[in-house]
């Protein structure tokens, strides 16, 4: 017959005796032994012998588990009774005794709750304020104290002033003991975290400015709890405090000992630039710090411009100024007034009459002002340069500043978090922040040149704006992520990430998460390109059959015609013949009367080699012609002259030529089609191997056979 299930058998010690095996059952604690039965009682309770040591109680013992060895010991009450005794003794050893085994049992919860039933917090804390404890016995008090406040029974409301005093003086004394300056900054940190009455206490015993020195010991236990309190210190402080703090303090952590630990807004230098691996708890101090940082902007960043505030406006006007009229030019600004609305458009404002509009939206609100105005001041070189070679740009392809400034700080507040609340857990802190007094300023201005650069990299223009900003985006996270020390760090890796390069990620990562690397992946994909291209070729031709309308360039008197070309459905003729209007549909070969043979074509030429765009009053044209612009060369030295009416129709035309003349098909179109094309024709062909491991190499081709003379008796 099998054992009821809630008997089980366990290991338990007490003085005078060997560990027995014994019979337990978990709904009386009772114990069933050969002398008869040993019941729980007000004198005796049962504790776990390993671990933290803890009473079993009414709730926790269903928990016993077979094999378990226990402990009989005196009971929570009777040893909390005990002890209450022991720790004012007049005898010091037999007190040192007593807080030392004080301070191991107060991490259980039920001596916890006898022990402070019978006023010994109370106790603890008037030995804490007469001030005649010190080295190990002061240790144990304190953390006896700390572990029987954690446990939530009594309200830290509680605490009296001269105990704060007493506990702040050991923080601010210069030379303390290690243990008893940690359990202080612990304690000051929970009262800090769980009263606000005893916050503004705390305050006033203790600032900022005090904690600083205990940043400087090689200790990161010390390190650690003094960033907690800092933390703790920003957390409760008002808002309009929080700032009023940093700066207050800013001057002295500068000149920390060896410029080893410079610190922005509470940023730790020394941690960051220190070889020695941080534990979780410093980084995620260090996290919290940076997430506390930057919500310091979030006034601005949330606060929205007055167009009617003339303060806020002369920062647009001396925005205007710095890039158009230069120092040393007192008359610029009368000289300049008519031109205000044109220059505001240069900078590349939405708004042009009143460019205070822009900053109205929040986020950002006044914290891309911020930023520009920092990047115009302090990188005025740098500044000038972006603003004046896009405002002088004739074509369609110049990077409003204005515009992307306002996007781009919106993005980095996405990207830091900026106003949300520090998770628990996270580590995740950027150790450059901590080496420049303005990282955030300075942050913008690496990236507003980065923009500028990927902008002219992909040739954008008004319309690809979300399309850049997408690009940038991934541009700034790839950099973040390889966790750069420094902003020079930071410049370094986005040198190197340009608009190829993260095409190229794009692709080498799209291609991995498909396995696409092995061998007979690769030489499948190249068994496929052929007849990828062909058919792509075949929608080219297809394409010039159906036929084009263009329009005519040159004569400026009459009005703008239009003119047809397509491809004869046997490919050997192009027929082509002027229109009095655009088509709304097919046009039959019978209207159009000119045509030239396919085998005359010598070569097809484009952008600035087409004979029409060398014409003096072609360079009059929008750059954007030469862009769309093509011509077909063909004997006897006779040319037909293209203009596609946009990007699409052009390497449409320009492949199927290139085609019909047995040529590369080189256009942007088409290297995106066969990529495409590709890509899906692989992943289908592939369906039937999804989770399978393809080979990197054929298998083995068995050893022949020793004979040949056998055959396969089927009977």
């Amino acid at each position: 017959m099998p054992p009821p299930a809630d008997i089980v058998k366990v290991a338990i010690e007490w003085p005078g005796a060997n560990a027995q095996l014994i019979e337990m059952d978990q709904v009386s604690i009772c114990i069933k032994h050969d002398t008869g039965n040993i019941s729980s009682s007000e004198q005796f309770a049962l504790r776990y012998a390993d671990g933290p040591q803890l009473y079993i109680t009414e709730q926790s013992r269903g928990e016993i588990k077979n094999g378990t060895i226990l402990r009989l010991a005196i009971s929570p009450a009777r040893a909390a009774r005990q002890l209450l005794e022991r720790i004012q003794s007049h005898v010091i050893d037999a007190r040192l005794e007593a807080l030392k085994e004080l301070a191991k049992l107060s991490a259980d919860p039920t001596f916890a709750a006898e022990f402070i039933n019978m006023e010994g917090i109370g106790t603890l804390a008037r030995l804490v304020e007469s001030g005649t404890h010190f080295g190990e016995m002061l240790a144990f008090t304190l953390t006896a104290f700390l572990e029987l406040m954690d446990h939530g029974i009594v309200s830290w409301d509680l605490i009296s002033l001269s105990f704060i005093k007493q506990i702040a003086s050991y923080v601010n004394q210069p030379m303390v003991d290690v243990s008893i300056l940690q359990r202080s900054l612990a304690i000051l940190e929970s009262m800090v975290l769980n009263s606000h009455s005893l916050y503004h206490r705390v305050a006033q015993e203790i600032t900022v400015g005090q904690l600083i020195g205990h940043l400087q010991v090689s200790n990161q236990e010390i390190q650690t709890y003094a960033i907690a309190l800092i933390n703790a210190l920003f957390l409760k402080a008002p808002e309009d405090r929080r700032q009023v703090i940093i700066l207050a303090n800013v001057t002295k952590l500068c000149h920390i000992v060896d410029q080893k630990i410079i610190l922005r807004f509470s940023f730790f230098q020394h941690v960051i630039r220190g070889n020695r691996p941080i534990k979780a708890e410093m980084a995620h101090q260090l996290y919290v710090l940076q997430v506390l940082t930057f919500n310091l902007l979030e006034e601005r960043m949330m606060t929205k411009m007055d167009p009617n505030d003339q303060a806020q406006r002369d920062i647009i006007f001396e925005l205007r100024r710095i890039a158009f009229d230069g120092e040393n030019d007192p008359t610029g600004t009368e000289k300049r007034k008519a031109m205000y609305t044109k220059d505001y458009k240069m900078l590349g404002f939405t708004n042009h009459v009143n460019p205070a509009m822009d900053f109205t939206q929040t986020p950002p609100g006044m914290l891309a002002l911020d930023n520009m105005l920092y990047l115009a001041k302090v990188h005025q070189d740098t500044y000038i340069r972006i603003v004046l070679e896009n405002s002088s740009r004739e074509d369609k392809h110049e990077c409003p500043f204005g515009r992307c400034a306002i996007e781009l700080t919106r993005m980095l507040c996405e990207i830091l978090q900026v106003g949300e609340l520090p998770n628990e857990g996270c580590n995740d802190y950027h150790p450059m922040f901590f080496t420049h007094d303005r990282a955030w300023e300075e942050f913008f201005c690496v990236c507003i040149q980065l923009l500028n650069k990927t902008w002219k990299e992909m040739r954008a223009t008004a319309e690809d704006f979300n399309k850049v900003m997408q690009v940038v985006r991934e541009q700034i996270t790839r950099a973040l992520a390889m966790k750069p020390a420094s902003l020079d760090q930071l410049k370094n890796k986005l040198r190197g990430l340009s608009y190829s390069e993260i095409l190229r990620l794009r692709q080498s990562e799209r291609m991995s998460q498909d396995d696409f690397q092995s061998p007979p992946i690769i030489e499948l994909r190249e068994r496929i390109q052929p007849e990828i291209l062909e058919l792509i070729k075949q929608q080219r031709l297809n394409r010039l059959c159906e036929g084009s309308c263009f329009r005519k360039l040159g004569n400026r008197r009459r009005q703008e015609k239009f003119w047809f070309c397509r491809l004869s459905l046997n490919h050997k003729v192009l027929h082509y013949g002027d229109l009095e209007e655009s088509p709304q549909g097919e046009v039959p070969f019978e209207l159009l009367s000119d045509k030239i043979p396919v085998s005359d074509i010598k070569s097809v030429v484009t952008g600035k080699d087409c004979p029409h765009m060398k014409e003096k009053s072609a360079l009059k044209q929008n750059k954007e012609v030469l862009e769309l612009a093509f011509s077909v060369l063909y004997d006897p030295d006779e040319t037909l002259n293209f203009v596609a009416p946009n990007k699409y129709e052009y390497c449409i035309w320009t492949d199927g030529l290139c085609a019909l003349l047995g040529r590369e098909m080189g256009s942007d179109l088409t290297r995106s089609d066969l990529d495409t094309l590709i890509s899906m024709e692989m992943k289908l062909r592939l369906l039937d191997l999804e989770n399978i491991t393809i080979p990197d190499a054929p298998p083995p081709v068995p050893k022949e056979p020793s004979s040949y003379n056998f055959t396969y008796n089927y009977s």
